[in-house]
């Protein structure tokens, strides 16, 4: 259910998404060029992984087609007891709530080097909080509930991160290299452009 929701999403965006993304990548190749910084595509990519999965992000959230529900809900755990655990509606509005946030602690946390939860919680709170009022006022609810899911997921991608930065110091030298990441991340390029180019009916490759 989820993956349908997010491949309507991209069907919705993707265009934008295209030109967005070719006229940011010639910029930050241009200022690369100009300012003689150093080129490391491994992070040129992961930001913009970022971007992709900010705009499918709030895309998805302020979508009123996928509206269901409208009204305000302040009261904490009353949205998400409604729901059996397991069940379709369990997944997609307290799991899915959860993950959707998840790369948003991850991405967030790197980009600001947290190493503190309280330094997540607050860019968490004030994003999920912001979303919420929007979608009240264009058709859609406010649910503290969401707040708190989204919240959790991005406490869990601070952790992720925290994980993965002690991981990697205990990695041979290479595996923390810029040539290992580079690789990595042009494996993963290839395979959204495959998969991206099928998804539009290029078919590329």
């Amino acid at each position: 259910m989820e993956m349908k929701i997010l491949s309507t999403t991209l069907k919705e965006i993707w265009p934008m998404l295209v030109i967005f993304l070719i006229v940011l990548v010639t910029m930050r190749i241009t200022a690369i060029k100009v300012n003689n910084e150093k080129f490391i595509f491994y992070k040129e990519f992961l930001n913009l992984v970022f971007i992709i999965y900010a705009m499918l992000l709030f895309q998805l959230l302020t979508d009123t087609e996928l509206n269901t529900t409208s009204g305000i809900n302040i009261i904490p755990f009353t949205e998400i007891m409604r729901y059996k655990v397991g069940s379709a509606a369990f997944n997609l509005n307290v799991i899915g709530n959860i993950l959707i946030f998840l790369p948003f602690g991850y991405f967030v946390s790197s980009y600001v080097k947290a190493n503190k939860v309280s330094h997540i919680l607050f860019i968490s709170i004030i994003t999920s909080f912001t979303v919420e009022v929007v979608q009240h006022y264009i058709g859609r609810s406010f649910d503290i509930d969401d707040i708190l899911l989204n919240v959790v997921g991005s406490i869990l991608g601070f952790f992720l991160f925290i994980s993965l930065n002690a991981i990697s110091k205990h990695l041979p030298r290479f595996f923390r290299s810029d040539a290992f990441y580079n690789i990595i991340c042009i494996i993963l390029l290839v395979i959204f452009l495959i998969y991206f180019t099928r998804f539009i009916g290029l078919g590329w490759f």
